[in-house]
């Protein structure tokens, strides 16, 4: 008895302490140096810039000016509230996102689903299918600007061959430069639409669509109660990226029609693009790029939010 009451003590046992806990972790300030090489270029060429353009956008900034900028605080949104040609390419800058990322999510969606099949040379296909997203967005215009060439381009050869016209000059007309922007804009983005629900799919579990399928239910009753269900988070959050990006379209668009003809095609970074280095108003574009940025970061705050509560 004697024995064991002393090996008690000994271990700790039966003496009322608490059990042993290892010491806190200190905090490891080197990981910081591992961060650093990322963060620093975030800092300079991201939050800087943005920073100074919000700075940037409550003075009179003018390029070739001899006095110094002078505040003028609040002077430039002011303008910008009465400025009818800003507040057009707003509008036409919602025409073109909306325009593409609709129609892009669809088709995407149809090209995602034929990609999940088990079909022959599928590695092949799906590997042309992301070709688009591998060129920049200059060589994609210019590509585009030979296809819809009026005098030899494919498009309006193909309809003289076909009989159906001499062909137009699609990115001058009025009618129809804004429909063809928004074409081009479609084929440059389904590839990454395509990937990000092809991805989607695939974490689908096989067996309950086998599942369904014994039930008796075709495949337009297993796309809505199997698949959409699991796709319906990436469908969300890459059309919510998707329509961000096409509000902040600059260089497909210049390329293909520089904002013409007459402004049809004039996106608002494209209208603040002009403000700055065509007409040297540094301010004025600089209260342009404030007002998108408080627009991207609603539709964001919006996404982030809804996802927060699907996820509750």
């Amino acid at each position: 008895m004697t024995s064991v009451t002393a090996t008690k003590r000994r271990t700790g046992q039966g003496a009322g302490r608490p059990p042993h806990r290892p010491p806190g972790r200190p905090v490891d300030h080197g990981a910081w140096f591992l961060v650093l090489p990322a963060l620093i270029p975030i800092l300079l060429l991201s939050v800087g810039p943005l920073l100074y353009g919000i700075a940037l956008a409550f003075t009179d900034a003018q390029s070739g000016r001899t006095r110094a900028t002078q505040w003028v605080g609040t002077l430039n949104f002011q303008d910008l509230l009465h400025d009818t040609l800003f507040w057009e390419s707003f509008r036409i800058g919602l025409l073109w996102a909306v325009g593409v990322t609709v129609p892009q999510f669809l088709l995407a969606l149809g090209l995602a689903l034929l990609l999940n099949q088990k079909l022959r040379l599928r590695w092949l296909a799906r590997a042309l299918a992301i070709i688009p997203w591998a060129m920049p967005e200059v060589v994609v215009g210019i590509m585009w600007r030979l296809v819809y060439n009026p005098d030899a381009g494919i498009l309006n050869e193909t309809l003289r061959d076909l009989g159906l016209g001499d062909g137009r000059d699609w990115l001058t007309s009025l009618a129809t430069a804004l429909p063809a922007v928004i074409l081009v804009g479609i084929w440059a983005g389904m590839p990454q639409t395509t990937v990000a629900l092809l991805a989607g799919l695939q974490n689908t579990p096989r067996e309950l669509h086998e599942a369904a399928a014994l039930d008796g239910a075709g495949a337009w009753r297993r796309f809505q109660t199997v698949t959409w269900p699991t796709l319906k988070p990436v469908a969300l959050a890459i059309t919510a990226l998707n329509l961000i990006w096409n509000l902040n379209a600059f260089a497909l668009v210049y390329v293909l029609t520089g904002g013409g003809p007459g402004g049809r095609t004039r996106l608002p970074m494209l209208f603040a693009y002009e403000e700055a280095f065509r007409y040297g108003q540094f301010g004025y574009a600089a209260a342009m790029g404030c007002v998108l940025v408080a627009v991207v970061s609603v539709l964001l705050a919006v996404h982030l939010v809804s996802r927060l509560k699907g996820d509750e």
